[in-house]
């Protein structure tokens, strides 16, 4: 198959392999795609399916000991007018072609962004490279970047070093990174994951346009097919290494063929209905179809079954009360230390929450939702206002009952990684709460309770000898979740607990949290961005944005029939 004549980018028989104590894993299996001049093609799969890799081999930067071991990258050079073979090229040449011609921008900026380098300085350093740009010009012309990538204010963002800005700040400064030198090819890799629906959109939006102008060609890649939906012109699925699917957008979400691209595609959290569970991908890759069809019917819940619900947990007294709530944090302090102006993260929040009810939190990073959610276990410090849980005051516990109260109110944080100590197999991670409130007449006691509720969130007998490094981000998740239910908890702040994780992992996880609640009668304030998964999972929706509640009530309300502007934003920015 020769490539046609406007292709930039042709990959042909890719293999590219990394050794390990048990043999080889072919991380990269034989692939083949064109990329053609101006157009974006996505490239879709979860975690380990290889299409980061397959962008590391393009720009020749697979970590060793992993290398391109077969196969060619053929790239139309519009400087030499001829195909070249990328994966004969040295450093030096390589060097010449990476940042100018193919530019990638990366998942996460803050770690793509150097910390000690004001981030004018690093878009200054590309065009000093790869322009020849100095002095005046350079400045002026980084300055123009930075309005072109629409940042407010781009003097102070100039002057700015990364850890002083939003993550969408920081991705906008990676875009204006990468495009400056007017690639011919530009690689985005999972830019917009853990970036809010907003400032999602807007990024794809800016990406989208910047493509146009420069006529770039942009290969996109993520696990989420509701983003590859947004931008993409065509795209290829990927599975184990290997190219399982490819296609316009209409054919791949119409007449999706393989298995695994059905299963990408069922496992998001539907809007135009409830399930009681979602379906995940080992559903569509083990069942025959007609099985699958008739499951998934059968798991559908009604919207009065839904209100229903909802109302009986409503006849309840409220097992946590939040009246009044003010968390601020010092913004600005004098010479004594003491604090001059404050940035009002929580300000005059209430609402209750009743026993088994799950009640979504939402809102756009910098809402204060997270705050809130650690403020009500005390783990922030509120400045004013009542918490009731259990009709026992948590404001007023000294530390004796705040412990006590801790056993019954538990959180599962966002990053599971930063949750688990690194040097401590998660057996004993497990554990640690069971010794601290005397669960257990002894370790023999509790290493059984820990080896059930392993069992409970789906892990193995032996993953209790483990290090947090040997797991993946969704067993990881898991873990955290079983050592909160170590203790027997009634009530979950659940801060975010998927927004990082592939689609179908992420399914998997929240099917697990609702069976637990209906299992253990557990109530959760589940906290996210995505109101998609926020609607799936909650009976009723609190919608937060600067500190306050802009709009509450029944999740199907909120999304049906929003009354807030932010709030229609926030749902109109779902993709």
């Amino acid at each position: 198959m020769s490539p046609k004549s406007d292709t930039v980018l042709s990959v042909r028989d890719l293999l590219t392999i990394f050794p390990v104590e048990e043999g080889t894993v072919r991380a990269v299996d034989g692939i083949s795609f064109d990329l053609q001049a101006g157009e974006t093609l996505g490239i879709v799969g979860e975690s380990g399916s290889g299409k980061s890799v397959t962008a590391l081999s393009i720009m020749q930067l697979v970590p060793k000991p992993g290398a391109v071991s077969a196969g060619s990258i053929l790239y139309h050079s519009s400087e030499v007018g001829d195909m070249l073979d990328l994966t004969k090229m040295g450093p030096s040449e390589m060097q010449r072609i990476r940042g100018k011609r193919i530019s990638m921008i990366f998942q996460e900026p803050m770690t793509s962004l150097n910390p000690l380098l004001r981030c004018g300085e690093q878009i200054a350093e590309s065009m000093r490279l790869h322009l020849g740009l100095k002095g005046t010009e350079l400045q002026d012309e980084v300055i123009h970047w930075l309005e072109r990538v629409q940042l407010q204010d781009p003097s102070r963002i100039y002057q700015a070093y990364p850890h002083q800005l939003s993550g969408g700040q920081k991705q906008r400064v990676m875009i204006a990174m990468a495009l400056c030198s007017r690639p011919d090819i530009l690689i985005a890799d999972e830019p917009t994951t853990a970036l809010d629906v907003t400032v999602q959109r807007a990024i794809l939006e800016l990406i989208d346009e910047l493509k146009k102008e420069l006529g770039t060609a942009v290969i996109f890649i993520t696990h989420d097919l509701g983003v590859i939906s947004h931008i993409a012109d065509r795209s290829l699925v990927m599975y184990q290494g290997k190219i399982v699917e490819t296609g316009t957008i209409r054919e791949l979400f119409s007449q999706p063929k393989h298995p695994y691209t059905q299963g990408l595609i069922a496992c998001r959290p539907p809007l135009d209905h409830r399930l009681t569970r979602l379906p995940v991908i080992t559903d569509f890759l083990n069942d025959i179809p007609d099985e699958r069809s008739s499951t998934f019917k059968a798991v559908r819940i009604s919207e009065e079954d839904s209100r229903r619900r909802l109302e009986q947990l409503r006849q309840q007294p409220p097992l946590l009360e939040v009246d009044h709530l003010r968390t601020w944090y010092a913004a600005k302090t004098n010479f004594w230390g003491k604090a001059t102006a404050y940035v009002k993260a929580v300000e005059d929040v209430s609402f209750q929450v009743f026993p088994g009810e799950t009640l979504g939190l939402v809102g756009e990073s910098g809402c204060g939702k997270t705050t809130l959610g650690r403020s009500i276990l005390r783990l922030v410090e509120p400045v004013s206002g009542a918490i009731t849980y259990n009709e026992q005051s948590v404001m007023d516990a000294d530390e004796d009952a705040l412990k006590r109260l801790r056993k019954d109110m538990q959180i599962i944080f966002q990053d599971p990684y930063a949750s688990l100590n690194p040097r401590m197999m998660v057996g004993s991670a497990i554990m640690e709460p069971m010794q601290v409130y005397g669960i257990g007449n002894n370790a023999a006691e509790r290493k059984a309770k820990t080896l059930e509720l392993l069992e409970q969130v789906g892990l193995l007998p032996e993953h209790f000898y483990r290090y947090p490094h040997e797991f993946s981000g969704g067993q990881r998740q898991r873990i955290c979740i079983a050592r909160a239910l170590a203790v027997d908890p009634r009530f979950i702040v659940c801060d975010e607990p998927v927004s990082a994780l592939d689609v179908s992992v992420q399914a998997q996880v929240l099917n697990l949290l609702q069976a637990l609640r209906e299992e253990h009668g557990l109530t959760y304030i589940f906290i996210s961005h995505d109101l998609s998964v926020v609607k799936f999972m909650s009976d009723r929706i609190l919608v937060m944005k600067d500190g306050g509640i802009v709009e509450s009530g029944v999740a199907d309300d909120i999304y049906r029939q929003p009354k807030e502007e932010y709030t229609k934003e926030l749902i109109a920015a779902i993709l």
